[in-house]
């Protein structure tokens, strides 16, 4: 049958209208995409957006919703070409990251390797790595991305030389050269580029913060000779209040954390601890802990024969995350006499009231860029300036107390795994009524490795002091 004219003009309009509703009901669902999108990203925290993307893409995987495209980054030992070749500093964070994550329980085979460093002070570490071989792979989980690592083997023209590392580590895997491949979804290349890629290399400098070795610098002249430091103390073993040793660490965490924020705000990035008690309290320890839990290193500042101009070349040569030792600065030096309140007060003639560690009336200075922390400690708190006090030069001051019963329970736990004896509760009585340090206290455990004996000497030592008091 012949369609008539009207009628395939009539059939004609109406397949145009359809075809434009459906156009712009497709435009209108497309903008609301985006402005939900959009919302998404302003409203919902990051970390729900990654459990989407996680379920989503579980739901893809096991409904085979669409194929993935993806994207894949080589990261190589060494860029450019001739006698221009660079180490890659990418390559060498991203190996240090994968040996940190990759578990010889869950893969059948991993390279070993036992790698050396040498610090800027020239002390040499060694330090085991776990590395994939040529032609493994592993997965790493970001934020619910997964992002796969493979290692390939190249050829490097026979030329047999052995890789080493900027930082003065040796190659991994012998002397072959091999490149590291870094594929993920093609839907996450804006989070690989700024977020993962930047996490794997702060990730490394934090590994390697925590495995070098750290020293312990002192000062003679205008130079400082560093020496491994090799104490043992750590909070867990710090005999003290653990209320105020929760503080502590707390606090140092939160300032370990905040470089940006001192930054964004136009602070300085140090903070400044006193630690002040009784000779024998842990002050020491306390110092030991401190570099121990911030990986710093220390540098140990002996006033006693430092002049203006040497301070200064002490202080800007010191190294990036380091704690400035300063101890028993009331008796360290000759100190000047200021007159406060009607009362003399001692203040080391090379530390005054400027921000950047020295006297105004000495010299200026600009802060030295590497004194993150700084530690003073003193036996007398009040005889010092109350200048040197202030907040923004010694901003928490802690007092290190005699042996308390907590203290002693530390102690007796380090020295012989006890946590409870017959003996307990009169030595609990007695350390409440006599005045005792820590280091009195571990100087009586340490004399024999029996702890019914030892306990025995230490109150045995305690009533002694109780009747001395009377």
């Amino acid at each position: 049958m012949d369609l008539l004219p009207s009628s395939a003009g009539a059939y004609g309009g109406k397949a145009t209208e359809v075809y434009r509703m459906a156009l712009s009901s497709a435009a209108s669902a497309a903008a609301y995409a985006v402005l939900a999108r959009s919302m998404a990203r302003e409203l919902l925290p990051e970390e729900l957006r990654a459990a989407v993307r996680w379920g989503a893409s579980l739901l893809r995987a096991r409904f085979g919703c669409g194929a993935k495209e993806w994207r894949t980054l080589v990261v190589r030992s060494q860029t450019g070409g001739g006698s221009g070749r660079e180490e890659n500093l990418l390559f060498d964070a991203a190996r240090t990251y994968l040996s940190s994550r990759l578990d010889p329980r869950a893969m059948r085979r991993l390279g070993l390797t036992l790698c050396t460093a040498r610090d800027e002070g020239g002390l040499r570490s060694w330090t085991k790595r776990l590395f994939l071989e040529p032609g493994d792979s592993t997965v790493d989980v970001f934020d619910g991305v997964e992002f796969t690592w493979t290692s390939v083997q190249k050829s490097n023209g026979g030329g047999g030389e052995k890789k080493c590392a900027s930082n003065g580590e040796s190659g991994i895997g012998g002397d072959r050269e091999f490149v590291l491949m870094l594929s993920f979804d093609k839907e996450h290349t804006d989070m690989a580029m700024e977020r993962y890629v930047p996490f794997v290399i702060t990730s490394a400098e934090e590994t390697r913060q925590r495995e070098r070795s750290l020293k312990i610098c002192l000062n003679e002249g205008r130079k400082w000779f560093g020496l491994k430091h090799h104490h043992p103390a750590t909070f867990d073993t710090l005999a003290m209040d653990p209320t105020l040793k929760q503080s502590i660490v707390a606090d140092l965490d939160l300032f370990a954390n905040r470089r940006d924020h001192y930054r964004r705000i136009g602070k300085a990035w140090k903070r400044g601890y006193l630690l002040y008690g009784p000779p024998g309290t842990g002050k020491s320890s306390m110092i030991a802990a401190m570099a121990n839990h911030l990986r710093y290193d220390i540098y140990d500042l002996d006033l006693s024969h430092v002049h203006s101009t040497m301070l200064q070349w002490l202080l800007i040569t010191m190294s990036d995350k380091s704690i400035l030792v300063i101890e028993d600065i009331d008796c360290c030096c000759d100190a000047m006499s200021r007159a406060v309140d009607g009362k003399k007060s001692k203040t080391p003639a090379l530390i005054g009231d400027k921000d950047g560690g020295v006297s105004a009336d000495i010299m200026e200075i600009p802060p030295p860029r590497a004194r993150n922390t700084e530690v003073h400690t003193i036996n007398y708190k009040d005889r010092l300036d109350p200048a040197l006090l202030r907040p923004g030069r010694m901003d928490m001051h802690i007092y290190m107390r005699f042996c308390c019963w907590e203290a002693f329970k530390t102690l007796a736990w380090n020295y012989f795994v006890v946590d409870d004896h017959p003996l307990f509760p009169e030595i609990q009585e007695l350390l409440a009524a006599v005045q005792v340090t820590p280091a009195e206290v571990s100087e009586m455990l340490l004399r024999t490795n029996d702890p019914d004996v030892a306990l025995r000497g230490l109150t045995e030592f305690l009533k002694e002091k109780e009747a001395g008091k009377e």
